[in-house]
């Protein structure tokens, strides 16, 4: 999956991925009303007008990107229905040709963490069949358990040949209350950088390790450091425009071969036809705000590494 991830980047020369995280606040007023009014004020009418909102923005960005990543947790708040709405995202942003990745953050132990390996990127035994379950080509994970809770993860990778990519260093401001602690004279989110790259040797594609890592936008000077400690792991990099990356921020998250990074900006896309810049496309285009805000995206991204790298 990380050879065909670099593959649509090459196709596409945007190393941007759309972040499907919607609130019901994104969601314009005329998309939620016509839920509502063949679902009611339900958590069906609810996960309804964000299916409806996710398949819109699709239809008008995906050629343009390489890949999507739903956070699951603004699919869950509406229960099963949810989750359905989840699943019929997940299935349509592969029939777009995107590459998902589903930012679920999982991490555990043992059986725990080997089930929920299976549930997103493997398949589940039932008698005599197996099933895929939410079936993205890529997952989020917390390494805070260590090395039993990534290794489940590892090893249905290799079944399958999907990736995942592990918390390293986040973009929110409390990151380093933890992620910072100096232990044997490093921060700890180096110290996780070293086993990332450790666990990416057990498991390589052609150029590139199918454990990536995530390092948000928000930290570029670490994030330089990093991409030394893993230079074979792709980096994730979420905190694009909403949370301040730009990128000028963000050149020396690649490689010299000018991959290595893919960035995420969720409500900077999705939500665009509520921001100043895009206020001309309006509620009933907000899907052509995104595809400007993609378009955007991608300028600020490229001109910044064709002036760098």
């Amino acid at each position: 999956m990380i050879d065909r991830l670099i593959a649509k980047i090459q196709e596409t020369k945007a190393p941007i991925v759309v972040g499907l995280d919607p609130m019901l606040s994104y969601v314009p007023e005329q998309v939620q009303q016509k839920a509502f009014a063949e679902y009611g004020e339900t958590l069906a009418g609810a996960a309804e007008a964000i299916w409806q909102f996710n398949k819109e923005i699709v239809d008008k960005t995906y050629d343009l990107i390489p890949a999507v990543k739903p956070q699951i947790a603004m699919y869950e708040q509406f229960g099963i229905e949810g989750l359905q709405a989840y699943k019929k995202t997940v299935d349509y942003c592969k029939s777009k040709g995107l590459v998902v990745i589903g930012d679920v953050k999982r991490g555990d132990i043992g059986s725990t963490s080997a089930a929920y390996a299976v549930g997103h990127l493997g398949k589940v035994q039932v008698g005599s069949r197996t099933y895929a379950g939410f079936d993205e080509g890529f997952a989020t994970v917390n390494p805070y358990l260590g090395s039993d809770g990534v290794k489940p993860f590892i090893e249905v990778c290799k079944q399958e040949k999907k990736g995942i990519f592990v918390l390293v260093k986040t973009s929110n401001p409390s990151s380093g209350e933890f992620q910072d602690r100096r232990i044997d004279g490093k921060p700890l989110y180096e110290l996780v950088g070293e086993k990332v790259a450790q666990w990416g040797e057990e498991h390589m594609g052609a150029s590139y390790s199918y454990v990536g890592a995530v390092v948000g936008a928000t930290y570029p000077e670490q994030g330089k450091t990093l991409r030394k400690v893993m230079p074979k792991a792709f980096i994730l990099v979420p905190g694009y425009g909403a949370q301040g990356g730009k990128g000028k921020d963000l050149v020396h998250f690649f490689n010299e071969d000018g991959l290595g990074a893919i960035v995420n900006s969720s409500r900077g896309i999705i939500a665009a036809w509520k921001q100043e810049a895009y206020a001309k496309y309006g509620a009933e285009n907000f899907g052509e705000a995104s595809r400007a805000a993609v378009e955007a995206m991608i300028a600020d991204i490229r001109g910044a590494l064709e002036g760098e790298l």
